[in-house]
């Protein structure tokens, strides 16, 4: 089978090019890390199968086959968890959780072989039904990277996040971790959780804030009840939003 690789880190597209080569069953048509690049490719050259990740800067998974005319068959390639890709069997298109293992790889490409026997689902409509499922779920988790190594923390355990460096981070039990989110989409997928923003580049767990203090320029200076009683400054246009989420 003739395969395209697409995955925001190189890494992990070398990782599945083994995988994928060590079956002896495919042919790597190519590989990117640009979801731009993809596009351009897979609009003009035919293959098999897209081994296709999810989120991605600038454009994800789902908006690159939405705007193909003839999508092949995919199977993602992702680190969301579990609970939230049950959408995906219900669908009947498979998935791969990173850090993708040998047995996870077996149950896809058999999947694949069913699919590519029987007749093609209707994948546009299957993708724009899952996009929407994993959208409305509330996650309870965030996925956090090292290298090909993937970590999940637990929101309530995050005191907050901030961007810093081009890059966004959580903040939990006095360390640092990477996440895959600018501070926006994580103010919007957060909406309905403890999370508040009180700065363009922070967003703040209310149920980490011990305590609020005036700052200068009529801003307010944030202390949290974490073992080192952070401080985090609240632009003064977020000041309001901050209390009406702390009842003040």
């Amino acid at each position: 089978m003739k395969a395209y690789l697409v995955d925001d880190e190189p890494l992990a597209v070398r990782r599945l090019r083994r995988l994928l080569e060590a079956t002896g069953r495919f042919e790597i048509a190519g590989a990117t890390s640009d979801p731009e690049e993809a596009l351009e490719f897979l609009a003009r050259e035919t293959v098999d199968v897209v081994f296709l990740d999810i989120q991605m800067p600038g454009m994800t998974g789902f908006e690159l086959l939405a705007r193909l005319a003839g999508p092949p068959l995919v199977i993602f390639t992702t680190a969301y968890d579990q609970f939230a890709l049950k959408a995906f069997d219900v669908h009947s298109i498979d998935y791969l959780l990173k850090p993708i293992e040998p047995a996870q790889l077996d149950r896809a490409i058999a999947k694949l072989d069913r699919m590519r026997g029987g007749s093609r689902p209707d994948l546009r409509a299957i993708v724009e039904q899952v996009a929407a499922s994993l959208q409305k779920r509330e996650p309870e988790r965030i996925a956090t990277r090292s290298g090909e190594r993937i970590q999940f923390i637990d929101l309530s355990r995050i005191t907050h996040f901030f961007a810093q460096d081009k890059l966004t981070y959580a903040a939990a039990g006095g360390k640092q971790f990477c996440v895959d989110y600018t501070i926006a989409e994580l103010e919007e997928r957060l909406a309905r959780k403890n999370f508040v923003r009180i700065h363009r580049a922070m967003l703040v767990n209310v149920a980490w804030v011990q305590e609020i203090d005036a700052w200068f320029g009529g801003g307010v200076l944030v202390r949290l009840r974490d073992d080192k009683h952070t401080e985090l400054p609240v632009a003064r246009d977020r000041v309001r939003a901050l209390k009406d989420r702390l009842g003040v």
